[in-house]
């Protein structure tokens, strides 16, 4: 059984539209279209799960890179998604902004300043 990730799709891309263009290459088990908890739109990518993984490898050298409806679409093998710590942006010691954490900051010899008068 293969994950494959497939991106870069127009919004207006349906769970059917994605069942006919990834059955010519063998039984499909599953697919997911990622949704925007918000708006309730699509995302713009999908993971659909193949039975066979020669099928799936077929499937990926065939869509890598077709247009689908006026965007060429992205077709891979799906990574394990990563655990992420706290919240959305939560994570990374702050090093989003400006590249340094409270961290860096105590570690950093202090330098004496002079008065500014």
């Amino acid at each position: 059984m293969k994950n494959l990730f497939v991106g870069n799709m127009s919004f207006q891309t349906t769970e059917s539209d994605l069942r006919a263009l990834f059955e010519p290459f063998g039984q499909i088990t599953r697919v997911h279209l990622a949704m925007d908890r918000e708006t309730g739109r699509a995302r713009g990518f999908a993971f659909v799960e193949m039975a066979n993984d020669a099928e799936a490898a077929k499937a990926i050298a065939s869509l890598d890179g077709k247009e689908v409806g006026g965007r060429n679409l992205k077709v891979n093998e799906a990574r394990p998604k990563t655990e992420r710590s706290g919240p959305r942006g939560a994570g990374g010691g702050g090093r989003g902004r400006g590249g340094f954490s409270n961290e860096d900051y105590r570690e950093a010899a202090r330098k004496p300043r002079e008065p500014r008068w």
